[in-house]
């Protein structure tokens, strides 16, 4: 049997495994069998009886990452080889086409739409919280000196009028300033500005001049004053008592007018080209289900919040029923299009296959009774949600596929055409790697992440091998909570111990699909556990803990668990973390501790999964 070759695999992101197959089948139905009729006095040669082309590949229909040069069983599965034939040669198509029959596109679910130009347009859903309005909040402070004698709030909540009597207060600074008033009434005639000097100094004490009248036309002094709400609304804060002796400048009461609110919305560095001045926003508040209120954004804060990555975004609301209350949480949905463009090229998601480093699509051609497919580079711009607005390579009036790009990809590659698991093109090394020995840092690296998602493995794990991915699961714990405490030493010790652990799982026990999943799993772990030891600085640390903490769900998720520490593991996500792309880690308790922020947002984020 021939020598097996080796996998190559591509970047994360791409689902391989089982668009693989499905292209492999594609390109048999499309490419493979005779074009002529059968004769049923005839009977069907073997497939080892077949004469074929000097240079056929022979593959897997189960596994077609094995190539073989001649005729055999599959060394994984043991089912017979079968010939992957090319596609006829057409001078009129280009050899870096994949080219698909009418029938295999309806086999393949194939769907396409025309590219368009149009205005791009975005709902974004914002979280955020109903707040005082800051221009309507009244704080009465002392402007003299005494003690309070009465007092007529008796509690926080209590609403109040503008006028209103809110307490009374004994001054001796009072008492000297009116007999300073009577003195300088004597002079009003023959020296006015010693009067009005005499009523301003009261004035500047908050003092009406209802107040001051009342005082000359008594001509007593009076040795109880009355403190007097500034506006209508809602006492928030009580700050005295009564027989309480204030200062100068001290604050007593805190005064809202809550029939006009605010509703403050976070916005995302993403949302913000998105949202305008001006633009109409629905808004719904969780505690008052089924209802929907609708308003303006009237401000959004040129300044962005570095913790967060968030900048704030207002809009306001009338309130005259009472219903809104400060606190509550609202949820905005605002639908804006973009401020800095008018028209643009705009591809439906599903037609964009993504890695995070390059985007690409395929665009169609017709020719005759088959379809042609060309594999496309394109630089993507905003996200419109259903849409991805793209900068460059694409043309209005294209044809692109929409539904079943991944198969045309795998088929692509398949045939060693430019895809996007194999750019440049050329044959793609494959074959199957069992345990021996470990695979080049190439493959690895090139290993697709969510390739695992497709993977059938074993219904049952090695007890053993659950027992040590618990281990290193324990381990993996005390590497979480010292990035929350932020503590960089114990961080690096952690780290040092759950590669330790880590070394200690034998892959040995897992067969077959199963062994070549832990692998594609444990490189990247081993790899980023050794960055978090070496690098310096808590943010690159934590770089690196995000893949661990992604490859470890993973294998989670593939293999189960027996841990000796806890029963229970918690999945959770934080969508701030690295500039809102987004991380997960694992977790012993329900109650979120960011190990991303640490103490600058320690309950950022949410249970999105329970493994027991």
């Amino acid at each position: 049997m021939n020598k097996i070759k080796k996998v190559l695999l591509d970047k994360p992101f791409i689902v391989i495994g089982g668009t693989l197959v499905i292209g492999l089948l594609l390109g048999w139905l499309i490419f493979g069998g005779s074009s002529g009729t059968s004769n049923n006095n005839v009977s069907e040669p073997s497939a080892e009886e077949h004469v074929h082309k000097e240079g056929t590949v022979w593959t897997c229909s189960m596994h077609p990452q094995i190539r073989e040069d001649g005729p055999g069983n599959c060394p994984i599965c043991g089912m017979e080889l079968i010939p992957l034939a090319t596609e006829e040669e057409d001078d009129e198509i280009s050899d870096e086409a994949v080219v698909l029959s009418a029938s295999a596109m309806k086999i393949a679910e194939v769907e396409t739409s025309i590219v368009i130009k149009d205005i791009p347009t975005k709902n974004v859903i914002l979280p955020g919280m109903v707040k005082a309005d800051e221009r309507k909040i009244h704080v009465l402070t002392a402007h003299f000196s005494g003690r309070i004698e009465k007092l007529f709030v008796n509690y926080t909540g209590q609403k109040v009028h503008k006028g209103q009597v809110l307490a009374t207060i004994f001054s001796p600074e009072l008492v000297t300033t009116q007999k300073e008033l009577f003195e300088a009434i004597k002079y009003k005639d023959s020296n006015p500005q010693f009067h009005e000097a005499a009523r301003n100094k009261l004035k500047l004490w908050l003092f009406t001049d209802e107040q001051i009248d009342g005082i000359e036309q008594s001509g007593e002094v009076q040795f109880y004053f009355k403190i007097l709400s500034p506006g209508s609304g809602t006492v928030t804060k009580r700050n005295i008592a009564q027989g309480d002796h204030v200062m100068e400048g001290m604050s007593m009461f805190q005064i809202i007018d809550l029939t006009h609110v605010w509703v403050e919305f976070d916005a995302y560095e993403s949302d913000i080209p998105w949202v305008k001045q001006g633009s109409k926003a629905e808004i719904k508040i969780k505690s008052i289900p089924g209802r929907v209120f609708k308003s303006r954004v009237t401000f959004i804060d040129p300044v962005l919040n570095v913790k967060t990555r968030t900048t704030t975004v207002r809009t306001e609301l009338s309130n005259k029923s009472g219903i809104l209350r400060p606190g509550m949480f609202a949820q905005g949905s605002i639908k804006s299009g973009l401020s800095n463009k008018k028209e643009a090229i705009l591809v439906p998601k599903s037609a964009v296959l993504w890695t995070g480093k390059k985007a690409v699509v395929y665009v169609k051609e017709d020719h005759g009774k088959s379809f042609v497919f060309h594999y496309r580079k394109i630089t993507l711009g905003e996200d419109t949600g259903p849409y991805y607005v793209v900068a460059e390579g694409l043309s209005e009036g294209e044809e692109i596929v929409t539904n079943g790009a991944f198969k045309i990809d795998a088929a692509a590659q398949l045939q060693g055409k430019p895809s996007m698991m194999n750019p440049g093109g050329g044959k793609v090394s494959t074959g199957h790697n069992h345990g021996g020995g470990k695979m080049s840092d190439e493959e690895m690296e090139n290993m697709d992440e969510k390739s695992t998602a497709k993977v059938k493995v074993p219904a049952k794990t090695p007890m053993d091998f659950k027992m040590q991915l618990g281990e290193l699961v324990d381990k993996y714990l005390l590497l979480k909570n010292a990035f929350v405490k932020s503590d960089e030493q114990e961080v690096e010790a952690a780290a040092k111990k759950t590669l330790e652990a880590l070394g200690k799982v034998d892959m040995t026990l897992l067969k077959g699909d199963s062994h070549v999943q832990w692998m594609k799993l444990q490189k990247p772990i081993e790899d980023n556990l050794k960055g978090i030891i070496q690098m310096k600085g808590i943010e690159m640390k934590r770089s690196h803990f995000g893949i661990v903490s992604d490859k470890l769900s993973k294998a989670i998720d593939l293999f189960g668990v027996h841990s000796n520490e806890t029963s229970t593991l918690y999945i959770e996500f934080c969508p701030m973390a690295f500039n809102n792309k987004g991380a997960s880690w694992i977790s012993e308790i329900k109650e979120i501790k960011n190990p991303y922020f640490g103490e600058a947002m320690l309950t950022c984020g949410e249970v999105t999964k329970v493994i027991k």
